[in-house]
């Protein structure tokens, strides 16, 4: 979109642009709540958004997935500018259709999103271009993956192929759990089309890190790092979920480490990616293993929680980051991260990730301004659950310490019926730092 003609408002200095994120949770509302502080944002749109993102920006009821709609909605409101925060649409092409009407956007276009849309493709361009990973093999015949797990080493990690909402991932400890955990994705496709093909792979041990890093294809410039933590219970037990918390930055992840990361794993996967031209967010979920760091996924968008902690130690302008990993300008952009720590602890419903109650009424402190809400809907004016993790509370703090002090503190503002969380986000990176 070109620029406002007249203006009609205070500034004619920046350039006036409206703006639209795809998504609804979270990982969207911390991104609309980080672009609201940029110059020159005249109105924000979240399609579909949320109960709580409502207070942020204007929610439009069209779906993620729906990319005509999209499309069309765009173009009718003239928007400048469109940030495709979650997967599928990424994935299923929604930046090459907003393209195709001239409407720039923030994330990777349809050939590139496939490094997160197929896990095969993704550990085929790692052999190929010496990226360290774990070493696996490739099936879309049943039988024949059958056979190799019958010799495999166990314990083993069998991955969809395909995208399953972060959760099509099986970690058998016993040969049984292989068997079993195969005929879910292959036979009985738990996760649709996305398990026609698996990729079986060596089973990796060591902490875990989460690094989002900005790209325009060209530079890589990493987010400071971040520590999920998946399990529903304390102390990593209970089903695997969306996240239930994060901090950052994540100390297993020391400044030689991230020197080894850039040279070994970031700017390998630009340079591979030279193709299929990687712009917006790469994310690269590590393992720092005895041999050094290896990629355990590549996803082609912010991740959730990781946005929670990542973006409120921004300092810079996250529209001006944005537009400059699409025009490919980004080298020329200042920004850094703060020198400080951050906390996110999700509150869900109790029984998520399998079955809850919801439609309760969600009571927040005054001063919310870093709670982003996940799973909430509007019903006569009232904010009320939506969804098994309904908001993050994040505090950031000069010390990671602090840092959690402050978010359970804060979550004791936070009221609704049935609410759930894990007591000890951010324990076991206190361990690491002592």
């Amino acid at each position: 979109g070109g620029s406002r003609e007249g203006c009609g408002r205070d500034s004619c200095k920046e350039r006036i642009m409206d703006i639209a994120v795809i998504g609804g949770g979270g990982r969207e509302h911390a991104i609309i709540k980080a672009l609201k502080h940029s110059k020159g944002v005249s109105h924000i749109y979240a399609l579909p958004g949320n109960g709580g993102i409502a207070e942020d920006a204007e929610c439009i009821a069209i779906g993620a997935k729906e990319l005509d709609a999209i499309v069309d909605f765009a173009v009718e409101k003239k928007i400048n500018y469109v940030v495709v925060a979650p997967d599928d649409p990424l994935v299923l092409g929604l930046v090459d259709m907003l393209d195709e009407k001239g409407i720039p956007c923030f994330g990777p276009d349809k050939a590139a999103a496939i490094i997160e849309g197929s896990k095969a493709f993704s550990k085929r361009l790692m052999k190929k271009y010496g990226i360290p990973t774990a070493s696996y093999e490739i099936f879309d015949d049943m039988d024949a993956a059958l056979k190799y797990i019958e010799t495999c080493p166990i314990p083993t990690v069998i991955k969809a192929d395909g995208l399953a909402l972060g959760k099509g991932v099986i970690i058998a400890e016993t040969r049984d759990e292989a068997r079993v955990g195969l005929r879910t994705i292959m036979e009985d496709k738990k996760f649709g089309a996305s398990g026609d093909t698996v990729v079986i792979e060596e089973f990796l041990d060591g902490p875990e890190v989460s690094v989002l890093s900005f790209t325009d294809g060209k530079v890589v410039r990493p987010m400071v790092s971040s520590m999920d933590h998946k399990r529903a219970q304390d102390g990593d037990k209970g089903l695997n979920t969306g996240g239930m918390g994060t901090v950052a930055p994540n100390p297993y992840y020391t400044p030689e480490i991230a020197e080894e990361c850039m040279t070994k794993i970031f700017l390998p996967t630009i340079k591979a990616m030279a193709e299929e031209v990687f712009k917006g967010c790469l994310y690269f979920g590590l393992m720092i293993t005895e041999d050094g760091p290896k990629v355990i996924e590549y996803n082609s968008r912010f991740g959730d929680p990781e946005t929670q902690v990542v973006l409120p130690l921004l300092d810079g302008d996250l529209l001006e980051i944005m537009r400059a990993t699409t025009d490919g300008t980004l080298a020329d952009v200042d920004f850094t991260f703060r020198d400080e720590a951050a906390c996110c602890v999700v509150a869900a419903s109790d029984g998520y990730p399998v079955a809850y109650e919801k439609g309760f009424e969600i009571t927040l402190p005054d001063e919310h301004e870093h709670i982003y809400i996940a799973g909430s809907k509007l019903v006569d004016g009232k904010q009320v659950t939506s969804g098994g993790r309904v908001l993050g509370v994040v505090e950031t703090a000069e010390t990671l310490g602090e840092a959690i002090d402050k978010a359970y503190a804060k979550l004791e503002e936070v009221h609704f019926d049935n609410m759930y969380f894990r007591k000890d986000i951010g324990t076991k990176a206190l361990e690491a730092l002592k």
